[in-house]
């Protein structure tokens, strides 16, 4: 991300697109919101954590030398998305099904790593739910 690229997006209503112009207005540079996202998930079980802030480093390292705005906004957009469902309550497992619509946007290399990505979380919960089990066995 080129220094004149590197703006965040405001998150657009459900249903519309992004307007360019009025999205421009909005923008921050994406270093807080590296930061924000890895401060966010301080709140996540042990795993989860290292998980997330493994994915989140590599992703923007990938996404470091993209000069396209269009590309970097809508990729800023995306994990402010994210930041903004995580849950807040570490105690808290609210996350919600992905929509059916966006699996058809997606490539196969993208559906193979969403593939990848549920069978390392649902290892990594089956860890914390057993721990909570033996916890709740020696009280």
């Amino acid at each position: 991300m080129q220094r004149s690229c590197r703006l965040l997006a405001e998150i657009p209503a459900q249903g519309h697109s992004v307007d360019l112009r009025r999205a421009s207005t909005t923008l921050y540079p994406p270093i807080p919101l590296y930061r924000r996202l890895l401060r966010a998930h301080r709140n996540l079980p042990r795993e989860m954590r290292s998980l997330g802030d493994e994915y989140v480093k590599a992703e923007f390292r990938r996404h470091r030398t993209v000069t396209n705005p269009v590309h970097v906004m809508g990729f800023l957009t995306q994990w402010r998305k994210y930041l903004g469902e995580l849950p807040r309550d570490p105690s808290a497992h609210n996350f919600k099904k992905l929509d059916p619509t966006i699996f058809e946007k997606m490539s196969a290399e993208q559906l193979t790593q969403l593939y990848e990505l549920m069978h390392a979380t649902r290892d990594v919960w089956k860890s914390v739910s057993s721990g909570d089990r033996t916890e709740d066995s020696r009280s």
